[in-house]
């Protein structure tokens, strides 16, 4: 079975995207993307795949992927009560490393630790503990303090003993072979033209499917459905639009973030970020004149 590709946004105003996540959860399926991945299981046991890798995972399981390389966490649990956190996720890019390694010849010492984890690398016990704490901070983070934490975490991988390779020495993963999955190519038509106009006929176009057919696989790949997977994307391109130091207008976010009508821009961002725009800018106006302060 191809994976589906998870369409990961790192914000312009971010180097990396630090987040946690519940389950069940939308990505919580088997899936691939572009970026390297540090994951961390905060609670549940169950079974993972990483590339050709299968294997048991219980709490503090933790795992850096590379680029491309397919992996899932499923974990067992009864009942139909969701967990509220069950992993921390830290996504960085080829780019933003290459260059960080350009910029800073000691870490070098890093770059072993990027080539094993293109097959996945799984550290120890003793590893995750000493960075749980690290993630749980870097979740909530702001400005330097982001910056130091990541090259914390990062240093103490590199250093990490015992750190296994996953797959198999002949696991060469393909993401040409992976994106000729149709939905894959209308996730990727969706990220490309986020602010622009498009229905789910052109959608369905690109993904050589049916209008229905497409819908019932988008969902499935997803965990929701079209309008609401976009409405979310453009939500988070509009928060980050936010936050930038030059105060765009709250109209000029709302048509620049993809949408044409400024009352559904300010229900649909009420409803994803419980606050209107305008609240979100004053929010953090006072946290950014918190931290100045101190």
């Amino acid at each position: 079975m191809k994976p589906d590709l998870e369409v990961v946004q790192i914000g312009k105003s971010e180097s990396f995207t630090a987040w946690e996540h519940g389950y069940p959860f939308r990505t919580v399926r088997w899936h691939f993307h572009p970026e390297y991945e540090i994951h961390h299981v905060v609670a549940t046991s169950g079974r993972y795949f990483v590339g050709d890798f299968i294997g048991k995972f219980e709490p503090g399981n933790l795992v850096l992927t590379g680029p491309n390389l397919p992996h899932n966490w499923v974990s067992d649990v009864s009942g139909d009560a969701p967990i509220p956190l069950r992993s921390r996720v830290v996504q960085f890019t080829e780019a933003f490393i290459s260059d960080a390694l350009e910029i800073f010849p000691e870490l070098s010492a890093c770059a072993g630790l990027l080539e094993k984890s293109r097959h996945g690398a799984l550290f120890s016990s003793a590893t995750s503990m000493a960075v749980e704490p690290m993630l749980e901070e870097l979740v909530s983070a702001k400005g330097v303090r982001r910056i130091e934490i990541f090259m914390n975490i990062f240093g103490t991988l590199t250093r990490a003993a015992d750190t296994q390779t996953l797959t198999s020495s002949n696991y060469i993963p393909d993401p040409s072979g992976f994106m000729s999955t149709g939905i894959n190519e209308a996730l990727v038509y969706i990220n490309a033209n986020l602010t622009e106009p498009f229905s789910e006929h052109n959608l369905a176009e690109i993904a050589g499917l049916s209008a229905g057919a497409f819908s019932r696989s988008f969902r499935r790949h997803t965990g929701m459905g079209l309008v609401k997977y976009v409405n979310r994307l453009r939500i988070n391109l509009a928060c980050q639009m936010l936050m930038r130091p030059d105060e765009m207008k709250i109209t000029d976010v709302c048509f620049s973030s993809g949408f044409n009508n400024l009352s559904n821009f300010n229900r649909q961002f009420q409803a994803q970020k419980g606050m209107s725009p305008t609240r979100f800018r004053e929010l953090l106006a006072k946290n950014i004149g918190a931290v100045e302060a101190a």
